[in-house]
């Protein structure tokens, strides 16, 4: 299997010496199943075989021991490549190039590998504040997931510092805080920017705490005030879900594939997380119905197999899907096979209705959902069903579609208003 990448006989020689030899023969066979093209495989291979050569170098003697070694190589190989490169955003990159390969190969050799490993959540003012996360650890109690969306936001405030050519996080001013925000939340909602709010507002504290900052400054970084039921749902009219379908080009096993993901997400209102969810399984095309199953509240729900949605589906099975044995309907094109995941649907419907034109604030599945929920709506369908209908967990995520009554606000405009407030 090695020839077919490798022409050099040393080469492939000295991937054969490797300790883990098999595991990397292993791994290359499922790099060929999973159509990776030649070069992946020709780049990856060696990484993996680094890896094992440096996990024996530091006392590793099975393989059950590799993954404790995946941050420490990650570490010693982004200090090698990185001498002189202190961005925070190429060092995030090359580490996930490098853990990606080493994840999928532990995956395939280990018992209950997640595919995730340990993964080190990177401080990018490591150099000026070392202990903020031991600190969020340890003196607020914070778990690992909370200690993540900190780095996420702090991540964002230090690619802003360097885009302007900020140094020293010691001078740190509040006009440099008003323009971070500013930046941050042009096209971001109010939810997104409180919660920068609350890091950045933590941070500034920490660092006034600890002698960093000569004053504290975390008065003046306020959060949006934001209201339950203050927005409208973000729907589209029926006239431009007609252009979005059409702009799918359904000769292609991708359009295939795509067409029948927007048609459930329109038809059903489904979330990206359900539909990427759906198996074979799911599927009683003898009694014409479709199961949705797990559902935000709790449930499962039976739906009538809407005939279109049924063609669509049963045009990509025959046409568009990998032969696999994974029960899941919906499959990524590109290597490697798998199911698609919730946002890989959600970005199918962004890219189709951008592709359209049609103009929507944060396009993406929930545009579609919004638009099924809004067409009930309209259709003078009760609150109570159309919440049954969607999987709402409760009446309140309904009611906000309350706000808008687009017929009868067109019957207001045109000078009915009498019969509307009836």
């Amino acid at each position: 299997m090695l020839e077919r990448y490798y022409v050099r006989p040393e080469t492939v020689d000295r991937i054969r010496s490797s300790w883990i030899y098999d595991s990397v023969d292993r791994y290359v066979r499922w790099l060929t199943e999973q159509k990776y093209n030649s070069r992946s495989v020709f780049r990856r291979i060696p990484l993996v075989v680094s890896f094992g050569d440096f996990a024996r170098a530091h006392g590793a003697e099975s393989l059950d021991v590799l993954p404790r070694y995946i941050e420490p190589f990650i570490d010693a190989r982004v200090a090698e490549r990185g001498r002189g490169r202190k961005s925070a955003h190429w060092r995030k990159r090359v580490s996930q190039g490098i853990r990606n390969p080493i994840q999928q190969m532990l995956h395939l050799i280990i018992p209950g590998f997640d595919g995730r490993g340990p993964r080190k959540v990177e401080n990018p003012f490591e150099g000026l504040a070392p202990h903020f996360f031991v600190y969020l650890r340890q003196e607020r109690g914070l778990r690992e997931s909370s200690i993540r969306h900190h780095s996420h936001y702090l991540h964002q405030f230090a690619s802003y510092l360097q885009s302007i050519e900020f140094q020293d996080l010691r001078q740190l001013s509040p006009p440099v805080l008003s323009g971070f925000f500013s930046e941050f939340g042009q096209h971001r909602g109010r939810g997104t920017v409180r919660g920068a709010c609350s890091v950045l507002r933590g941070f500034v504290r920490y660092l006034y705490r600890e002698n960093i900052l000569a004053k504290d400054f975390s008065s003046v970084i306020e959060h949006p005030l934001t209201y339950r039921l203050s927005n409208v749902p973000r729907s589209i009219t029926w006239d431009e879900v007609r252009r979005m379908l059409e702009s799918v080009d359904k000769r292609t096993p991708l359009g295939k594939r795509d067409h029948a993901i927007l048609l459930l997400l329109v038809s059903y209102g489904l979330r990206a997380r359900e539909v990427a969810a759906l198996t074979l399984d799911d599927m009683d095309w003898r009694n014409e119905r479709l199961r949705v199953p797990e559902r935000k509240a709790g449930h499962s729900t039976l739906y009538p197999l809407s005939p279109i949605v049924g063609e669509a589906i049963l045009d990509y099975l025959k046409m568009g899907r990998p032969q696999t044995a994974d029960r899941h309907i919906f499959f990524r094109t590109l290597a490697p096979q798998a199911p698609m995941t919730q946002s890989a649907v959600s970005g199918t419907a962004s890219r189709y209705l951008r592709k359209a034109g049609v103009a929507v604030s944060r396009a993406g599945s929930h545009t579609l959902r919004h638009t099924c929920v809004q067409r009930l709506v309209d259709a003078n369908v009760s609150f109570k069903v159309i919440g049954d209908y969607v999987g709402h967990r409760g009446p309140a995520a309904t009611r906000i579609y309350s706000k808008v009554a687009i017929e009868s606000l067109r019957e207001v405009g045109c000078g009915d208003g009498e019969e509307v407030l009836q």
